[in-house]
């Protein structure tokens, strides 16, 4: 995690075990994402 407590895309993949591609879909959206990843990302 950054030293300055700012959660990034990348901390939020990395603690998921999902890609930063995966991530924004969520956050974006997009219904393309199965609803088991879409909460392990949502966390």
């Amino acid at each position: 995690m950054n030293t300055d407590d700012t959660v990034t895309i990348y901390d939020v993949a990395r603690e998921a075990g999902v890609s930063m591609a995966t991530v924004s879909r969520v956050v974006n959206g997009n219904k393309n994402v199965k609803e088991n990843t879409r909460k392990k990302s949502s966390k």
